[in-house]
């Protein structure tokens, strides 16, 4: 028989039985001289051959001792070899696989130019962390042994695995092997400190709910802690991993602002609510500290932290929760010392790159207590020092100021009665009109900056948090009612012919000559809240001028340079009615539509301006970014508008084009399972495929994902995994679950045989952590994603979750069934 390759020649081998010594002598006449075995990957073939079964195979296995002892396959090969197996629940095939490393782990050596000895080093090394993932499986599963009450499952293997441990390690050598191993391969050391399981259920929790109030948040976290039995050490460390890893990777602006509030202002007080759940006040503390101990650990993960942010993350960190009393002084004082020691070894920026950089803790830590300093200033009555205001106002612009304040308003619980004093502040500006030139421009600033910043904060934050509590007989303040009439936001369509936007034909008329006569708009006795209402109708009646010939590319020039001339919310105003007509249009139509838009998106090059017009400029173009980001990807328009140097909108558009979108959804299910946690990037992709697909769509592939799974530790993983992306619209995503896909599954018998274990036990599991999370959160609050999106009413809410608690719910009679653990679902 001619062999073609490695794989026949082992088969023919094991089919016929042949000896070590015989398969040798057999393989070197199959392939001749000039390829080495290892390039050929002998040993990766003969273990892939071996491991197939339950048991490893003895015949294939004594041809690999055979190979190992007349060195024809290399130390590093077989090392390499061995790190890529990763079914840990297979007992017997671990035990074949340790026996081998015990062959020659304590006399390792290799001959050969030296990428062959820093091979040697690397699997080594690999070796290493398969050996310390063996040994968490084998602990876990001793875990859930003792729980089950069932013989102590894996205890041998943990054996095995730490005497294996300790025998190599012991080794001066090996030791030397591994330091030069980690020297060569910073990186992945780097790596894999970061993010290593754990953030998988927190981290989208936390992206969400930085407006959110604090008691929802802590009563989801410790509902995670208890379903997932987390001690409070382990679990107070896995929100600062989540935290951490949440700032190194979210893009620069406003993101890595919304991160680093949430990390250094709004879980401090989040563990001090966690804190009345704990049993007395020592043991809190204790646990806090013990949390710190193990962080202080992951240095690679703190060392990129405090290189991405330029300053001591842990040192911000500890005086805030030493600030909040979760800490003793004494505990302070030793985790600082101890992490200061660490840093002496980190890498630093280069003096030059890292001197202008202000580290972002700092400057948010900073930026709470102003925020209450201006929540102060704003109650003042606005009319004795309108120019006092307005100072206040213009600082608030300058560079980040804006996003840093608004981020400490909205991690402090302060963003709504931020958003409230602007919206009376802007109301305040459409009362009365001055004769005086110097108090109409104060006035038209106050109106000016207090709309761009209440739309800037609905972009940022979402809608809601401007919106106010519905009073019966109250007027409407004006921004109230045109935010929600004629602003466009994710999942608003937009009428562009609804009355809103067809105001008292006079006054359009007279701002149309207004925009049209003037050299520049006149400041005195001009109502700007009635100029944004009338806006929309005038610049369709300068449209169809122009469409018509009656007016010059050069007249509209001049028109929208005085839209933006003085207060650029007349151009927010105008660009919003402009999106909404887009749309309705038919694609030979749109041009002269387009070329408004991006005529008013450019700033007005004028000496000629009204205070701080570069700062609103700034704000204008983002809020006029992210109003425009829809109709332009749909019109394939690019328009430029002025940078600022980070990137506004970090998250759109990441679906790739042209990629069925199932595709897209199994791709990066299976990245974040490999990963073992969801980044921040993925979030954001999954978060546009459940808007896109719908909320059966979603839910129904991934769990299919979910029962494509054999392996135990697999499917846990992915249930933690699955159950952090469902956090995405928990409440949407069980009523699926519960009401149609768990019922197709069960009714079905061709589908059982996808229920057997152990992805069977992994969905129920899912399906009972989905159902206690939307019970015990259905009175609570709704996050800003699930409000955005378009409701699917698949079920009636009242029949699974009753509003009242006098009503045995369905859910609840599902979940009675244990009745010793009636406390799951109480409050403290």
């Amino acid at each position: 028989m001619k062999v073609v390759n490695l794989k026949q020649a082992i088969l023919q081998a094991w089919k016929e039985r042949w000896s070590d010594y015989q398969w040798a002598i057999n393989m070197k006449k199959f392939f001749p001289k000039g390829a080495t075995w290892d390039i050929l990957n002998l040993a990766d073939a003969l273990l892939e051959q071996a491991m197939i079964g339950p048991s490893p195979n003895p015949l294939i296995l004594s041809y690999l001792k055979y190979a190992i002892s007349s060195q024809m396959v290399s130390y590093s090969s077989v090392l390499t070899a061995i790190s890529k197996f990763d079914d840990f629940s297979r007992d017997l095939c671990i035990q074949a696989l340790l026996d081998v490393m015990d062959m020659f782990c304590d006399r390792l050596s290799c001959h050969g130019k030296a990428e062959e000895c820093i091979g040697l080093c690397r699997a080594l090394l690999s070796a290493l962390h398969w050996l310390l993932r063996c040994t968490a499986a084998s602990a876990e599963r001793l875990r859930e042994g003792l729980e089950a009450g069932a013989p102590a499952a894996g205890e041998k293997q943990l054996a095995m695995c730490l005497q294996r441990l300790e025998k190599t390690l012991s080794s001066t050598k090996n030791r030397a092997l591994l330091h030069i191993a980690k020297l060569e391969e910073a990186s992945l050391h780097t790596s894999q400190g970061l993010g290593q399981g754990g953030t998988r259920a927190n981290q989208p929790t936390g992206t969400m709910n930085l407006t959110g109030e604090t008691q929802p948040l802590v009563e989801q976290l410790m509902m995670v802690k208890r379903m997932q039995h987390i001690p409070t050490p382990l679990f107070v460390l896995e929100i600062w991993k989540a935290c951490f890893v949440g700032i190194i990777e979210s893009p620069e602006g406003t993101e890595e602002l919304k991160w680093t509030a949430f990390t250094f202002l709004k879980i401090p007080q989040v563990l001090v609510k966690l804190k009345k759940y704990s049993h007395g006040d020592r043991d809190f503390t204790e646990d806090v500290n013990c949390a710190f101990e193990f962080l202080l650990k992951l240095t690679p993960l703190l060392d990129k932290a405090d290189q991405h942010c330029n300053c001591d993350c842990a040192n911000f960190l500890l005086q805030e929760c030493s600030k909040q009393g979760l800490l003793s002084e004494a505990s302070v004082n030793n985790l600082m010392a101890k992490r200061a020691l660490d840093r002496e070894h980190a890498p630093q920026l280069k003096s030059g790159e890292n001197a202008n950089i202000q580290p972002n803790p700092g400057l948010i830590l900073r930026a709470e207590p102003t925020v209450t300093n201006i929540l102060k200033t704003m109650d003042a009555d606005h009319s004795k020092s309108p120019e006092g205001l307005l100072g206040v106002l213009g600082h608030m612009l300058s560079g980040k100021s804006l996003d840093l304040l608004l981020a400490a308003a909205a991690a402090t619980g302060k963003l709504k009665s931020f958003a409230r004093k602007f919206i009376n502040l802007n109301e305040f500006t459409t009362h009365g009109s001055e004769d005086n030139p110097k108090a109409a421009s104060v006035r038209a600033l106050l109106f000016d900056i207090s709309f761009l910043m209440l739309c800037y904060v609905a972009q940022t934050y979402g809608s809601e948090v401007i919106l106010s509590e519905s009073r019966t007989g109250a007027e409407v303040p004006f921004f109230e009612t045109w935010m929600q009439t004629c602003m466009p936001e994710e999942g608003k369509i937009l009428n562009p012919d609804h009355p809103c936007f067809r105001p008292d034909s006079t006054k359009v008329e007279s701002l149309v000559a207004l925009l049209n006569n003037s050299s520049e708009m006149k400041l005195v006795q001009m109502k700007w809240h009635e100029a944004c209402l009338s806006i929309s109708a005038a610049i369709l009646e300068i449209l169809n001028a122009w469409e018509n010939g009656v007016l010059a590319f050069e007249s509209i020039q001049k028109i929208t340079d005085n839209i933006k001339g003085k207060v650029c919310s007349l151009a927010v105003c105008a660009v919003a009615w402009l999106v909404a007509h887009v749309r309705m249009l038919g694609l030979d139509e749109r041009e002269k539509s387009l070329q408004m838009i991006r005529q008013l998106a450019g700033p007005l090059c004028s000496e000629n301006t009204l205070q701080f017009y570069n700062e609103r400029v700034v704000i204008m173009s983002s809020i006029l970014e992210h109003m425009c980001a829809d109709v332009l990807q749909q019109t394939a328009t690019q328009i430029k508008f002025p940078s600022t140097g980070v990137d506004t909108m970090p998250y759109w558009n990441l679906l790739p084009p042209k990629r069925p979108i199932k595709e897209v959804l199994t791709d990066i299910f299976a990245k974040v399972l490999e990963k073992g946690w969801v980044d921040s990037r993925s979030i954001h992709i999954f978060d546009t495929l459940l808007h896109m697909g719908g909320v059966y769509w979603f839910c129904n592939n991934l769990i299919k994902e979910l029962l494509k799974e054999t392996r135990k530790e697999h499917t846990l993983r992915a249930v933690e995994l699955l159950y952090s992306i469902f956090c995405l619209d928990m409440q949407q995503v069980t009523l699926v679950l519960l009401g149609h896909i768990l019922p197709g599954l069960l009714t079905d018998s061709s589908k059982w045989h996808n229920l057997m274990d152990p992805p069977g036990t992994a969905l129920a599991k899912l399906a009972v952590w989905c159902a206690l999370s939307s019970y015990s959160s259905h009175k609570g609050q709704v996050s800003t994603r699930q409000k955005k999106r378009h409701r699917e009413d698949i079920e009636d809410y009242i029949s699974l979750f009753p509003l009242d608690d006098t009503q045995p719910s369905k859910l609840m009679r599902l979940l009675s069934s244990n009745e010793d653990d009636t406390n799951v679902l109480s409050s403290p």
